[in-house]
């Protein structure tokens, strides 16, 4: 959760401050100023006690001060945070593969222009973290290494053609199986797999890589191809019910290649926010509810005050 420059790491301990907001209030209007001893204690006994000097205040500062100082506790649980200044320093931990389908019924029924144009939307979303671009049909191949080099991937995506893939058929599960080779051999905390694809192919094979995917921490995207307007003989129709169910295994988000912002906005997100998501926010963020934990401590020596 974050709110302007401050993200809440555990921010399901916000609902924990209006509880002792309201405890606070209940004990402040409950108590006497000296607690139980004006119920036990005659008026008039009382009087000269105070007369005397012997009233020794009330409990009123003690509920304040316990009541500042459980707020402190239950703000500091929250996990307000700071991204860190050098988390950008990690991005060779977080990287994304684009997995581009190039069968017949996308290569040369679908929108081959658009395809292109997706995936480098794709690129450009990541910033300078590394990308990597893995095609298939009948088989998978890497068509581009994890890299940082822009323009050498526009190159690559822009040669992509029906002829690219020699292998006949569809068969998205070899290209997430490659997809997460190559993630793992390069050691990446964090990733977003992109797959462009009208669906055509997939069936458990593929789920089974979708959710090894997602045990590993990373996410599967979808960007689903239309048909164009004919297709090859043969060919299937586009299946996008196919394609959010695989993704829904992924973890991921799925958009058309013609409007791809949701899944651009995803793999956009700084690598703080990826490593969090990974689990590895102690890379990303400093967690400043320590400071507050010892700024508790002030008021909560007031209770432990000897009265003069």
């Amino acid at each position: 959760m974050s709110l302007l420059d401050l993200a809440i790491l555990r921010p399901w301990w916000l609902a924990a401050i209006p509880v002792v907001a309201l405890l606070a209030l209940r004990a402040a209007w409950r108590s006497a100023p000296l607690g139980d001893w004006t119920r036990v204690v005659d008026p008039p006994l009382m009087a000269a006690l105070a007369r005397r000097g012997a009233v020794l205040g009330g409990r009123r500062q003690a509920n304040l001060a316990a009541a500042v100082a459980a707020g402190l506790i239950a703000l500091a649980l929250t996990g307000p945070a700071v991204e860190r200044a050098d988390s950008a320093t990690f991005r060779n931990l977080d990287a994304t593969v684009i997995v581009i389908d190039l069968s017949r019924s996308v290569a040369e029924g679908g929108d081959l222009r658009a395809v292109r144009q997706a995936a480098q939307g794709v690129a450009d979303a990541t910033g300078t973290r590394s990308v990597a671009v893995v095609v298939y049909a009948g088989d998978a191949y890497l068509a581009a290494p994890p890299t940082t080099d822009r323009d050498s991937l526009a190159t690559t995506l822009f040669a992509l053609d029906a002829d690219t893939v020699p292998d006949r058929g569809s068969h998205p599960e070899r290209g997430l199986a490659l997809a997460r080779r190559t993630l793992s051999e390069a050691a990446v905390v964090a990733a977003d797999v992109v797959l462009v694809t009208d669906g055509d192919g997939i069936g458990e094979a593929a789920a089974r890589e979708a959710r090894a995917l997602r045990d590993k921490g990373w996410r599967l995207h979808g960007l689903f191809v239309p048909a164009g307007k004919t297709l090859p003989p043969g060919s299937p129709k586009p299946d996008r019910a196919a394609l959010d169910a695989l993704v829904g295994a992924g973890g991921g988000l799925v958009a058309d290649v013609g409007t791809p912002t949701a899944v651009l906005d995803a793999v956009g997100a700084s690598t703080a926010q990826h490593l969090a998501a990974g689990g590895y926010t102690v890379l990303a963020y400093a967690d400043l509810g320590r400071w507050l934990l010892l700024a508790a401590l002030l008021p909560a020596l007031l209770l432990f005050r000897r009265s003069a």
